[in-house]
């Protein structure tokens, strides 16, 4: 099949709906992040024994921030779950086994390039998350009402573009979790 100017745009536009898409809900996802770190990753792994109190009642939030493993960093949380002690500090993260007092220290740096990517997508305010969250939906109203104004036919969205769509959202998908 041969494309023309015209025809060749509005497949691309099709196919980059789905790309503005799935770009505008990582920037919603980036921005309530809460629950997932993607700018760290683990550089080092170091086995610790220690002694913890032989009654599980006495391991408390005091307790878990006096605790030294030889780093200085800001304590998150911690808890005890199914004989396991764990700690979440900022740039580490510690895992004890209750019984035997043998764990590890898991040491976290910055990624390279998506640490400063990701400053992008984080907030600096609480108007900053709903100006980006707007913008998202924007960009998602502005791509699906863009698709609606090509003509009507074999061609249109609801013939053909909505499948150059889906291609346009696996399309990143695969780099996500095949490629990367």
């Amino acid at each position: 099949m041969k494309l023309n100017n015209r025809e060749l745009h509005r497949d691309l536009g099709y196919f980059f709906i789905g790309l503005i898409i799935s770009f505008s809900i990582s920037g919603i996802l980036q921005n309530h992040r809460q629950t997932w770190h993607p700018e760290k990753y683990t550089v080092e792994v170091k086995p610790i024994t220690i002694q913890l109190p032989k009654d599980e009642k006495d391991i408390t939030e005091d307790f878990a921030k006096n605790l030294s493993f030889g780093f200085k960093d800001k304590f998150r949380r911690y808890s005890i779950k199914k004989g396991e002690l764990k700690i979440s500090y900022e740039k580490h993260d510690v895992e004890i086994d209750i019984k035997t007092g043998k764990g590890e220290v898991i040491t976290f740096k910055k990624t390279p390039f998506i640490a400063q990517m990701n400053q992008l997508h984080k907030d600096t305010s609480v108007w900053w998350i709903y100006y980006s969250d707007a913008f998202a939906v924007g960009l998602i109203a502005i791509a699906v009402t863009g698709a609606m104004m090509f003509p009507r036919g074999k061609f249109s969205f609801k013939s053909r573009g909505w499948k150059l769509a889906i291609l346009g959202i696996i399309f990143p998908l695969i780099f996500l979790f095949i490629i990367a």
